[in-house]
């Protein structure tokens, strides 16, 4: 069942929006060669309690970390760990935080250091493709049409797109109907409605679309090895227009 947001929900979630931005911006600033991806756990975890609210990771099926640290082939879901990361790398950040009962969800990919330029334009069509998908989530459209916006953008420059896993209503909990998929196939279609609150985060690889699960039970990897990217916006959408909450401020 999707669940409605009312103005006064919304309001929340945008608070818990804004929260989680300040977090992902402190940590996309520490991000450099020879920090490890625990190190940026153990910050979150500080700075999200700090700041009056919770992990909505945390625990979370047993996951056992505030934070999904994905590196280079790593899709989604990394552990974090203590191994250093290096210049070259990129790193996957994704952080949901729990405020006052209300839930926002989001997700940068960062560069360690220099990388090369055929990763920067993975990471800058993957933002690209996010910022298309949002441009049709709005009352009146479809599921589907976010998700072939996000499609086509990254097929058209040869790049994998991640089908097992998709992006998601947002709000009440953590994970909510409807699933929002980053390609068009023959799952659900609802209307977009006003109400609806949706993470909706293009998964990309530079290489295939396949990916697989690593036996920690977690951390899902390109099946090819190559590099990943995955960036993701908590998004309301009312009526006569569409919120980006998890915007940062320019």
């Amino acid at each position: 069942m999707i669940r409605l947001k009312t103005a006064e929900e919304i309001t929340a979630i945008r608070e818990a929006s804004r929260l989680l931005v300040t977090v992902l911006e402190e940590l996309e600033r520490l991000v450099q060669p020879g920090i490890t991806t625990l190190d940026l756990d153990q910050y979150a975890y500080k700075r999200i309690t700090e700041l009056g609210a919770r992990p909505a990771f945390l625990g979370y099926m047993d996951f056992p970390a505030s934070l999904c640290t994905s590196v280079d082939s790593a899709v989604i879901h990394g552990i974090p760990d203590k191994r250093k990361l290096r210049s070259g790398q990129v790193v996957s950040i994704d952080c949901g935080v729990k405020y006052r009962g209300f839930y926002s969800d989001a997700a940068i990919t960062v560069p360690v250091g220099e990388i090369s330029a055929e990763i920067r334009k993975l990471l800058r069509i993957t933002q690209q493709s996010l910022m298309l998908g949002i441009e049709q989530a709005k009352a009146g459209n479809r599921i589907h049409d976010i998700s072939r916006a996000v499609y086509r953008h990254t097929r058209s420059e040869g790049y994998g797109v991640v089908r097992p896993y998709c992006g998601h209503g947002v709000g009440l909990d953590i994970h909510e109907e409807p699933q929002v998929p980053n390609y068009v196939g023959r799952g659900p279609n609802p209307r977009l409605k006003s109400g609806m609150v949706l993470a909706i985060e293009p998964m990309i690889n530079l290489g295939s679309d396949d990916v697989r699960v690593l036996s920690d039970d977690w951390t899902v990897v390109t099946a090819d090895g190559s590099v990943s990217a995955h960036f993701e916006h908590t998004v309301a959408i009312l009526d006569g227009k569409t919120e980006i909450l998890t915007l940062r401020d320019l």
